[in-house]
């Protein structure tokens, strides 16, 4: 624990060479914590999430290797997380997985920097506390939205095929395609991207510089020459159950919208639907056979779990909020949750009135209002004889 804290010339030579040219210029002590937390937990650790967002990613690792006294209110998130983190703990362990992935050609990216997705931010305490990115970072803030594709490893070949018709179209009409370079659907997505010279983005289970299944390896340095393999372990970092779990809900949060393209009752993909519907943001599935067990999954979130049915591309961009091939300005990316609610419960052809509006996004009549007031203005609803409907700007 001597090495801690860090000085600022240690720190910034250890960080050297994972901060890329279109990151800013964001404090030294906070993101070698950054990396250093991202070795002490494993994804998605809301003990840590919870320290870091109020005593910042410094000042917790202080206090937690330090045995400092902590807030009250913090105290118990920092009693328990010592027991897991700190056998991790190695200070040296910073410059070796920066070193690694240096020679992977792999960037840090963090909170604060330009590249850094603010989708994420949607999980709270449960977002990542960096991203280690190969390829193209501006990727992960797609001006033409985002669309995670997802589905079985042991696809049948109507759902590949469909995956990548989905696949492709989405990506000619600049939506970025998004999905966890497994076999089976993921894999049929990310290549009908790529064919289309499109953009997709991968996210791992393991390290960045880790190609895995290993039997993907050629396409996933497809993707990092033209789009982005992101994942918030470290270099070298081996794919477990629970990173592969805890790496859905960022394939959820990052993207507009998740369709399931195939899944059995059980399929992993389920987690990623899960995880969308928790985050509010739009689910489709696509209907298979009613005799294939490998479509029971996606009938079972059309019954279950009000996803909508995907028949085409069309209908992916209807998720968006797209209308004959426009993008309403209602749906960029710092549309508010609030916003996206109240889209989702209006209709293009039939008028709503404030009460209906209002029992179907589950907000309070006043809320609704003040939002429609903003889509009115952008040009997203307009207000009818009867009540309000949604409609389609004109312009891109």
């Amino acid at each position: 624990m001597s090495r801690w804290p860090q000085s600022r010339d240690i720190a910034t030579r250890e960080l050297a060479g994972v901060r890329g040219a279109d990151t800013s210029d964001s404090d030294v002590a906070d993101t070698w914590a950054r990396v250093a937390w991202n070795l002490l937990t494993e994804p998605g650790d809301g003990a840590a999430g919870r320290l870091i967002s109020v005593l910042g990613a410094s000042r917790a690792l202080e206090i937690t290797v330090s045995g400092l006294p902590a807030p009250v209110d913090l105290s118990a998130d920092i009693e328990r997380g010592r027991e897991r983190w700190m056998p991790r703990w190695r200070p040296e362990g910073v410059a070796a997985a920066c070193a690694a992935a240096v020679r992977a050609g792999v960037r840090l990216i963090v909170p604060g920097d330009p590249a850094w997705p603010a989708a994420v931010d949607d999980l709270g305490p449960h977002r990542p506390v960096a991203l280690w990115v190969r390829g193209s970072g501006a990727l992960l803030r797609p001006a033409g939205g985002a669309v995670a594709l997802v589905g079985a490893r042991a696809a049948t070949g109507y759902g590949e095929h469909v995956a990548g018709e989905l696949a492709a179209d989405l990506a000619g009409s600049g939506v970025t395609v998004v999905s966890g370079a497994a076999y089976g659907i993921d894999g049929a997505a990310h290549r009908a991207a790529l064919t289309l010279g499109g953009a997709t983005v991968a996210f791992l289970a393991g390290g960045a510089d880790r190609a895995y299944p290993a039997g993907h390896s050629r396409l996933i340095d497809r993707i990092a020459d033209s789009g982005a393999i992101v994942s918030e372990a470290p270099c070298g970092a081996a794919p477990t159950k629970w990173r592969f779990l805890q790496r859905n809900r960022l394939i959820a949060a990052i993207s507009d919208a998740t369709v399931v393209v195939e899944a059995g009752w059980r399929s992993g993909s389920l987690n990623t639907a899960g995880h969308a519907a928790s985050l509010g943001r739009p689910l489709g599935a696509v209907p298979g056979p009613i005799t294939s067990t490998a479509s029971a999954g996606c009938h079972r979130l059309l019954r279950e779990y009000d996803a909508r049915c995907i028949t085409s591309a069309d209908d992916v961009r209807e998720l968006l909020g797209w209308e004959d091939g426009t993008l309403l300005p209602a749906t960029s990316g710092d549309r508010t949750d609030r916003t996206t609610r109240v889209l989702d419960a209006l209709s293009v052809r039939t008028e709503k009135d404030l009460s209906q509006i209002a029992r179907s996004c589950g907000l309070a009549p006043a809320e609704v209002e003040a939002e429609l007031g903003i889509l009115a203005l952008c040009g997203g609803a307009e207000r009818g004889t009867i009540g309000w409907r949604r409609i389609a700007s004109r312009t891109r």
